[in-house]
């Protein structure tokens, strides 16, 4: 559940993913939503903090997201984990990653035909963006199963090349009922719309990969945190504030952010988001059943959220894109040194700040620390 922004006049929603661009890596216009900046909206947390907040609108791809930022148009953007990374280390956008909006919610949807990661040798998988942490933990199921993962372009695959796309999330639950593609890999609830569909099945969940991955993060201007910090940090609070209403609240944020709400906030079902948000003991012990899910003593939940940006996840993001298929120029990526990139792309104060005023990570269910272990267990 992914991407949203805010302006100087107001906060503006941004149920929106990818264009093409000369400035952006090639990808397309798309849909998803960002969660804990509806729900700041819709529980007029951001007012509460002194920030005037209108209605969430439309902005159709990520060239807008950033050609608005940069012009200064845009001051609070919600992106992709890794297009951050791309934006700020790559382009020299001026921004700073201040929170984590979600933590896994996502997972890779297949044909029914699809029993293992070895029936996709030979066909092809959509991912929402080149820049995703969905295309790096697709990459790392692939080269677990011995396949390799090749820009689809005309022509035939190898039994043992995995040919991927970029496509908008709205399009991939036609394209896979379709059988245009094998399976997508992307965020919810374009996951479970599969499922409820009856077009596919979840063969693994990202977070299941990837412990507590960060899928999106929030950013803001540099010059914003510098210049006017009260502001800053009070965007920041309103965030942290969303997230622990949605860990404690799961059943009522379904209905707040589906289109039978008066906010109609996104396209999709309160059954939908529900079974994202609150699924059932049941779900979870089919999802194990079927390999979806391996990891039990994780006992992680199928979306989580808490806003600290850990520094290990940023480090080892980097290392991993370093290794991952990417359509575009990617030089700079081979320059980068984790540690130091991280540094350079976070800002965590006002997040430290606003957390100690909620009780801390603890309030989170995380223990008391700012650092913590990247689990990568495929």
């Amino acid at each position: 559940m992914c991407l949203s922004c805010f302006s100087r006049r107001a906060l503006i929603g941004l149920p929106a993913m990818l264009a093409g661009a000369a400035s952006l890596p090639a990808a397309r216009p798309a849909r998803a939503e960002a969660a804990p900046l509806l729900v700041a909206h819709g529980r007029g947390l951001f007012e509460a903090e002194g920030i005037r907040a209108e209605k969430p609108v439309l902005l159709r791809s990520w060239a807008q997201v950033i050609e608005a930022f940069v012009a200064g148009q845009v001051d609070v953007v919600h992106l992709l984990a890794p297009m951050a990374v791309w934006a700020r280390l790559g382009s020299r956008v001026p921004l700073k990653v201040v929170a984590w909006n979600h933590v896994g919610g996502s997972g890779l949807a297949v044909a029914p035909d699809v029993a293992r990661l070895a029936d996709l040798g030979g066909r092809t998988v959509a991912v929402p963006f080149w820049y995703s942490i969905h295309n790096v933990v697709l990459q790392v199921l692939l080269a677990e199963a011995g396949l390799r993962p090749v820009i689809r372009r005309r022509g035939a695959l190898g039994p043992e090349e995995v040919g991927l796309v970029v496509m908008p999330p709205s399009d991939m639950p036609p394209a896979l009922a379709a059988r245009q593609i094998a399976g997508y890999i992307v965020a919810e609830p374009f996951v479970a719309a599969a499922e409820a569909l009856g077009i596919g099945r979840v063969l693994r969940f990202t977070g299941d990969v990837w412990r507590n991955h960060a899928c999106c993060v929030v950013a803001m201007q540099e010059r914003d945190l510098e210049s006017r910090p009260s502001w800053a940090q009070g965007v920041v609070n309103a965030i942290v504030k969303a997230q622990l209403w949605l860990r404690e609240n799961r059943a009522e944020a379904a209905r707040l952010l589906s289109r039978e709400d008066p906010n109609r906030y996104t396209p999709h079902t309160a059954a939908v988001l529900a079974r994202v948000l609150a699924p059932g003991p049941s779900e979870r012990a089919a999802y194990l059943a079927s390999g979806a899910l391996r990891h039990a003593a994780w006992q992680d939940a199928r979306i989580d959220f808490q806003p600290y940006p850990f520094p290990g996840y940023t480090q080892e993001l980097v290392r991993r894109l370093k290794s991952t298929l990417v359509e575009g120029e990617r030089g700079f990526l081979e320059q980068l040194d984790p540690a130091a990139a991280a540094a350079e792309l976070v800002d965590d104060q006002p997040v430290r700040r606003a957390l100690a005023s909620v009780g801390g990570l603890p309030a989170f269910g995380l223990p008391d620390s700012f650092t913590r272990q990247e689990v990568i267990a495929p």
